[in-house]
C-alpha cells in the first residue's frame, strides 16, 4: 500500500421507519449493490464531507439540505482494499414529508426499505457492518463513532474530541 486515499461519502434518508436505498449500477468502485445516496468527493471538497454528501444528494435524487431534517454525521469507516485506503462519511437524516425526489436515479435504482429489511440487501462490506451497528445501536444516540475494518466486520469506537496536554 502505497498511501493512496479514497474519499467517499454517503447519506441514508429515513421516512415511516424505512431507509431509502439505492441499487447502485455503474460503479467504479463497487459491484452492483443496495448502498446510500453518494459517491466520490471532488477535489474541492476534500476537507468537507458535508459539502460532498450534499452535491451527491443534489445529483442523485434532486433534493436539498432543506428537504431534509435532523442532519447527522454518524460513522466515518476506514479500509484498506486494492492498494488504498478507502475513508467513508456516512450521514442520517429524516426526509421531509413535503420534500420530492427525482422520480429515477441514473446511479440505479431507488426503494425505500424497512428497518427490519435493510440487513438483507446485499451490499458492500462497509455498509454493511456500518448499518448493522446503526441499527442496533447508532440510530439511539448523538454519538459519532469511528470504525476500522477486519475480515470480520467492523471495529467502531466512538470519536470524541478531547483536550491532551502533552505536546
Amino acid at each position: 500500500m502505497d498511501g493512496k486515499l479514497r474519499n467517499m461519502t454517503a447519506i441514508y434518508l429515513s421516512r415511516n421507519g424505512k431507509l431509502l436505498m439505492l441499487y447502485r449500477v455503474g460503479s467504479r468502485v463497487v459491484l452492483p449493490s443496495w448502498c446510500g445516496i453518494g459517491g466520490h468527493f471532488e477535489k474541492d471538497e476534500l476537507n468537507d464531507a458535508k459539502a460532498a454528501m450534499l452535491r451527491e444528494m443534489s445529483e442523485e435524487i434532486g433534493i436539498s439540505e432543506h428537504d431534509i431534517k435532523n442532519l447527522k454525521f454518524k460513522y466515518i469507516t476506514l479500509r484498506a482494499k486494492n492498494g488504498e485506503i478507502r475513508q467513508n462519511y456516512y450521514f442520517f437524516a429524516d426526509l421531509k414529508d413535503d420534500a420530492v425526489l427525482k422520480s429515477s436515479c441514473n446511479e440505479g435504482s431507488l426503494e425505500w426499505v424497512s428497518y427490519d429489511d435493510v440487513l438483507k440487501k446485499e451490499m458492500p462490506f462497509t455498509a454493511k457492518y456500518m448499518l448493522e451497528h446503526y441499527l442496533s445501536t447508532g440510530r439511539f444516540d448523538d454519538l459519532v463513532y469511528g470504525g476500522v475494518t477486519t475480515p470480520d466486520g467492523i471495529v467502531f469506537t466512538e470519536l470524541k474530541e478531547f483536550s491532551e496536554d502533552r505536546i
